[in-house]
């Protein structure tokens, strides 16, 4: 088998480069290791900024997404029982978030792939990745019983962090930058309508508890806890108590109960990779770098560099530079680590540590009143939120 662009995986950042490169009149085939259910129905991240969403309908990609995506124009941070609305219109020049989740942007780029795009294998495992330095890289793969080979001009790893791309990286060559935190986060869905119309980010003293939601009809909800719980030993009428707890507030708002149809715990995080390019092997997404989920960029990254490599691919086509190719590493990693420092700046002041003292508590709830007071904080708040330029000027 041959194309030009051999993308591993189809997540979001392979299947949005896909379509990109349909776009643009560049050839691709997509290998995923899974089948096409499990794909469409994976819960990942629900929160996309204003430039995924403008990239999602350039691309063809967001008549659903209007339809039935839920706009969101702040967000709320909760402490002291005290209520603060971040207005991100207000403070960006108009920008804003949506909330639609990853499996819904999976099921509608699948749809498009399948209809008027190239080769999409699910059950397609690649094995390997060879010849990343020469100009004909093959993925080794493994479909319906057989091993193949798909040869390319430039072979992407979309794999996430358990994938293979990243092991062809040489390892004289590979940087690894990594935390792990001490908590995870408890996450349910529920079959009642949202408490508040936006998100709600709570510090308190018991832990941390986000306020989400998949639809008008649907909540998520989040309580930190520690990193090594098991889901199942929660009762639903505990977690409901608790998140009572930690989004007390003064006035007389009150958290809504309903039937809770999923619990999972996900661990929190932050790694890079460096470089995110090796010879004519590119990683995006996951497989290159993972933020823990209280600032919302895991999806929205995977997106940036996506968009990147497309452009890039897009440039060396039409001109036979390969400039913006050379470029990318470094041009993706200045917007992955400015999102690593606000989502560690977020997850820091909204979840107290096991070893906190009194003193770290008392930090927290002065950085959330200075962005309360200030509105130079806010705006540095908002303008993160709702997402980073694809370029950000300055060394990574």
């Amino acid at each position: 088998m041959r194309t030009t662009v051999g993308i591993i995986g189809a997540g979001p950042a392979g299947l949005l480069l896909a379509r990109l490169l349909h776009n643009a009149g560049i050839d691709s085939v997509v290998l995923e290791s899974r089948d096409r259910s499990y794909v469409e129905h994976r819960q990942r991240a629900g929160i996309l900024e204003q430039g995924t969403v403008d990239v999602l309908r350039a691309a063809g990609a967001g008549e659903r997404m209007d339809r039935e995506g839920l706009r969101h124009d702040g967000i709320e941070l909760r402490f002291a029982k005290q209520r603060h609305r971040v207005d991100f219109p207000g403070l960006t020049g108009g920008r804003s978030v949506t909330v639609y989740a990853q499996t819904e942007v999976c099921k509608d780029l699948i749809a498009l792939q399948l209809k008027e795009g190239g080769p999409l294998l699910f059950e397609a495992e690649a094995l390997a990745v060879e010849g990343a330095e020469s100009g004909r890289p093959r993925i080794r793969f493994r479909h319906e019983g057989r091993e193949d080979v798909l040869e390319c001009d430039y072979a992407v790893g979309c794999d996430g962090f358990w994938g293979i791309a990243r092991t062809a990286f040489p390892e004289s060559l590979s940087r690894v930058f990594e935390r792990t935190y001490p908590y995870a986060w408890l996450g349910i869905l529920a079959d009642v309508a949202p408490s508040h119309d936006e998100l709600v980010y709570a510090r308190h003293d018991r832990g941390f508890a986000l306020l989400s939601m998949r639809s008008p009809a649907v909540s998520r909800l989040y309580l930190q806890v520690p990193a090594d719980t098991d889901a199942e030993a929660w009762t639903d009428e505990a977690i409901w108590d608790e998140l009572e707890r930690r989004f007390e507030t003064d006035d007389d708002w009150r958290l809504e109960r309903g039937p809770i149809t999923q619990k999972s715990v996900t661990p929190m995080r932050s790694y890079v990779h460096e470089p995110m390019r090796h010879g004519r092997l590119f990683l995006a997404g996951d497989a290159a770098h993972i933020v823990p989920p209280t600032g919302a960029k895991g999806l929205n990254l995977a997106v940036g560099d996506v968009v990147t490599l497309a452009r890039a691919l897009v440039h060396e086509k039409e001109t036979g530079s390969p400039e913006l190719l050379d470029a990318y590493s470094a041009t993706c990693l200045r917007r992955v680590w400015q999102a690593e420092r606000f989502s560690y700046d977020m997850t820091s002041m909204l979840h107290p540590g096991p070893a906190d003292t009194p003193f770290d508590a008392r930090l927290q709830l002065a950085r959330l009143g200075r962005i309360a007071s200030s509105r130079a904080a806010e705006t540095d708040l908002a303008e993160a939120y709702t997402g980073f330029p694809l370029d950000v000027p300055g060394d990574a």
